[in-house]
């Protein structure tokens, strides 16, 4: 390989939420949805340039900007974008809270497919909504989608918006072109707006395509918003970019009126250099580090065959966080994350955080060195392995 991601890179005592976010000595964080690797040669290169500069006022966004995003998801994932569709903001929580205030009035319904990403459910009762669960159905170590849940919940007039997790976190799925077009048909048929949620687009695994729901078809690109960025796949979360594609005029003035009213409408110097290194002269090593990532989840399923087979590890279809079924235990998740974090300075994410059906359930993220994978594996069987024979005893 050309790129070393087996370098263990010291993080602790920098500021990282990931590493400092409690004070416990020598505890190994697989929690928050960052990777340890250092991000490709060319964005530190971009950014270090930028800083040499020595003065960061306030950044104007320049047509290359938009160029980069145009340019790489037409020849990364077919999605062919207008300059003028494309609304930036520091990140895509910002968008999704920006989008729901634009699209929705206080009280109507907001579907989400859970176990979802958290700050959904905040994102929501922030802006004034009603939570609606189109839960999905876990059936043979996988998830797929209750179509016939979610055309009811669609068909309620409360209903306005969806938002929509593609690849979907954390249950691990990248959803087919089949599935998205059902949800695209239900979501039209009743008049609910789609937001799409692909920050994990590029991390999409050998037999899974993603498939950007706005390129399906033109009455999906024109009742959705897609909301992307560069920092999951490059581990930039820390320079607060991201963008909104949303082709309809009428939708995107009202979404462009809500980022300002958030204030969120500004972004930093540095996010814009690393968004262009990242989409203009970093591909490689994102196809590297796809092919390193997919290799520590293949570690992670033959460690728990051999290890840990009473737990089972859904399939990783995509994004770097594995979704563990800790049923056998008998016990929610949150105290699964307590004992560990406790016992055995293993942290990960307790599944009731990303709504109740993801109680018993427990997240993974394997995006490090392999050195840190398997130190941190052998914490978590010695913690499972405890916490099952303490509630075998009578």
């Amino acid at each position: 390989m050309k790129y070393d991601f087996d370098e263990m890179i010291p993080r602790r005592g920098t500021g990282s939420v990931k590493w400092d976010g409690v004070s416990q000595d020598g505890v190994i964080p697989m929690w928050v949805a960052d990777m340890d690797f250092r991000t490709a040669p060319a964005i530190v290169e971009a950014v270090t340039r930028r800083a040499e500069h020595g003065v960061f006022g306030y950044t104007y966004v320049p047509d290359a900007y938009y160029q980069s995003v145009i340019r790489w998801f037409a020849d990364r994932h077919g999605f062919h974008i207008g300059k003028d569709w494309i609304l930036y903001v520091p990140g895509v929580v910002p968008a999704l809270s920006a989008i729901i205030k634009a699209m929705t009035s206080p009280g109507d319904k907001v579907i989400i497919q859970t176990p979802v990403y958290n700050c959904f459910f905040s994102s929501i009762r922030n802006n004034g909504c009603e939570i609606s669960r189109n839960s999905l159905i876990y059936k043979d170590v996988t998830y797929s989608i209750d179509f016939g849940d979610l055309e009811r919940k669609a068909s309620d007039p409360k209903a306005t918006l969806m938002i929509l997790c593609n690849p979907h976190n954390p249950a691990g799925r990248v959803w087919t072109k089949e599935e998205l077009t059902r949800i695209g048909e239900i979501c039209l048929r009743h008049n609910v707006f789609v937001i799409a949620d692909e920050i994990h687009c590029e991390l999409a695994f050998p037999g899974h395509d993603y498939t950007p729901f706005a390129s399906l078809s033109e009455d999906f690109l024109m009742h959705s918003a897609t909301c992307s960025s560069p920092s999951k796949a490059f581990n930039t979360a820390g320079l607060q970019i991201a963008n909104i594609v949303c082709a309809d005029a009428d939708a995107r003035a009202k979404i462009d009126r809500a980022i300002n009213i958030n204030e969120v409408c500004d972004v930093n110097p540095f996010g814009v250099a690393g968004l262009m290194a990242a989409y203009d002269c970093s591909g490689d090593w994102l196809d590297e580090l796809k092919v390193y990532l997919y290799d520590n989840y293949l570690y992670l399923r033959e460690f728990f065959a051999e290890r840990l087979p009473d737990f089972p590890v859904l399939p990783l279809e995509g994004t770097y966080l594995v979704w563990v079924d800790c049923s056998v235990l008998g016990v929610g998740s949150q105290r699964i994350e307590d004992s560990l974090l406790s016992g055995h300075g293993l942290w990960v994410n307790a599944g009731v955080r990303y709504g109740e059906d993801g109680d018993r359930f427990i997240r993974v993220n394997i995006a490090c060195p392999r050195k840190t994978l398997m130190e941190g594996l052998s914490r978590l069987e010695a913690g499972l392995k405890e916490l099952s024979a303490g509630n075998a005893m009578p």
